[in-house]
């Protein structure tokens, strides 16, 4: 069993930046791939980045990529997502999901997820 719990969402301006947090508890194993997913109101959720356990490969969604970064302290068992130049677009909940392993984008693999956390982006 693994806990997600995710933080550092909140308001920001367009242009403007903020770092979100996803502490990860329990049972880890080195095949795990941990992930960022969005889901903006009336959207389908929506893989933004992920990274693996061991090893930190990385995955980028197209709109993520030169503005966001994922990254994981091991030894503090947690996972970021440094967000730069946010766009009203990145408005969305928030949520860490962990993966069993596989392919980081193959989203039906991501089996553990936290409860998320609101980013809004004004313009």
């Amino acid at each position: 069993q693994v806990q997600l719990v995710e933080s550092g969402g909140g308001l920001v301006q367009a242009g403007g930046s903020l770092r979100l947090s996803c502490a990860v508890s329990g049972r880890i194993y080195s095949s795990y791939v941990m992930g960022w997913f969005r889901q903006a109101p009336g959207k389908e959720r929506e893989l933004v980045a992920a990274i693996t356990w061991i090893g930190g490969s990385t995955y980028y969604a197209d709109s993520a990529k030169g503005r966001f970064t994922i990254s994981r302290d091991n030894a503090d068992n947690t996972v970021y997502l440094q967000m730069n130049s946010l766009k009203p677009e990145d408005t969305a909940v928030y949520y860490c999901a962990a993966s069993l392993g596989g392919h980081l984008a193959v989203t039906r693999n991501y089996y553990y997820w936290g409860q998320g956390t609101q980013v809004t982006v004004s313009s």
